[in-house]
């Protein structure tokens, strides 16, 4: 596969993709995964990889990684099959971005799709692949946030093609599809360096990272990526100022984050990185009911809905990495139903990332209503 390659700064949103693009939760999966230079099989359906090269300046980072192109279903593609979706938490806004992405590319190819939402429970995700066994489900997606509990699941299913998605789940898996975690890491960290870079020389009091302990590598490899891409603009972070909280979903980092605020009297600079937007929209909220908003800076992961007016208005929110949950079934259905079919598909299907700010995202999202 071609690899892409994107200078660092104002170019990290010129990257292109097909077509008008419309977590980010969690994301990628395991080791190999999270390799932007493992080669992926070639699919009897080719797979179109997209490569920009952009002149490098001297001094400039350079990100580089595979990605393949949003596809799409093809109508009638999948008459007669019957295909499984594991979600994770539709009460999460990138889940349900993604949910109904994979019901309206079954619908367009004709497959009969079961749903079941895990809600970021390991039991209720072994559950759903015990009903996918009984109900005959041909192939199935998995994007239940457990990782130590992947394989448990993954043995308890029908032993049928499957697709994990953000989070690898055992050794059934036939394909990874989703996030390259440390490439959307990097981007994510260097945007915000080159925020604090302009906004505060580089000088920060306190480093506060929002993470999910429970997805193991893929946190380590999002947020490990965005301290690393953060570096690269401003230098090493002094490791007293680095403080990880547990803290993945919306309702504990608001809690964490207002908690670390208190604890931070005097600090007037604080970069703030979270594993998803909605980590950066509980930040934001702390900070604002703490009147300590113009303290923070921050960068997210997803470029989630909830995100769209707080980026475009340019103020902390610096911006984030794009996902594009909303596009994820674009991959997934026709993939998986090529597996089905005994057609051999790569086993990482890694979707683009750039770089959202307020300077691009009107290109990207309908911004009209903010």
């Amino acid at each position: 596969m071609k690899k892409l390659t994107m200078s660092r700064g104002g170019r990290l949103g010129a990257i292109a993709l097909v077509g008008a693009l419309a977590l980010a939760a969690c994301g990628s999966g395991d080791d190999s995964a999270t390799d932007a230079a493992t080669e992926a099989e070639t699919t009897a359906a080719e797979v179109v990889v997209e490569e920009e090269t952009e002149t490098v300046e001297e001094g400039e980072t350079v990100v580089e990684g595979e990605f393949v192109e949003f596809r799409g279903a093809e109508p009638g593609s999948g008459e007669g099959l019957k295909l499984g979706f594991i979600a994770l938490d539709d009460a999460i806004p990138f889940s349900k971005l993604v949910s109904d992405g994979f019901k309206e590319q079954a619908e367009i190819a004709g497959a009969e799709l079961v749903f079941c939402d895990s809600k970021l429970d390991a039991a209720t995700a072994l559950q759903c692949v015990q009903n996918f066994a009984a109900q005959g489900v041909q192939g199935y997606m998995n994007f239940q946030p457990v990782s130590d509990a992947g394989q448990e699941i993954c043995d308890a299913g029908p032993d049928v093609p499957v697709i994990a998605i953000d989070i690898a789940q055992g050794d059934c898996q036939t394909a990874f599809m989703g996030a390259n975690n440390a490439r959307a890491g990097v981007i994510g960290g260097i945007g915000l360096g080159e925020w604090v870079q302009a906004n505060w020389d580089c000088e920060i009091d306190a480093w506060v990272s929002l993470e999910d302990f429970g997805v193991g590598s893929v946190n380590e490899a999002r947020m490990g990526g965005q301290r690393e891409g953060f570096e690269s603009v401003c230098g090493p972070i002094d490791e007293s100022k680095i403080r990880q909280l547990d803290a993945g979903r919306q309702d504990i980092a608001l809690k964490a984050f207002g908690d670390t605020l208190t604890a931070l009297p005097d600090a007037s600079r604080i970069a703030v990185v979270a594993i998803n937007d909605d980590g950066i929209s509980a930040a934001l909220a702390a900070a604002r009911t703490a009147g300590r908003e113009d303290q923070i800076a921050t960068s997210g992961m997803g470029v989630d809905p909830i995100s769209h007016c707080e980026i475009a208005a340019g103020g902390q929110w610096a911006g984030s990495a794009a996902f594009f949950p909303e596009r994820y079934g674009e991959i997934g259905i026709p993939f998986l139903i090529d597996a089905v079919k005994g057609q051999t598909i790569p086993q990482n299907l890694l979707v683009d990332h750039l770089y959202i700010t307020k300077d691009n995202i009107g290109t990207y999202y309908d911004i009209s209503k903010c």
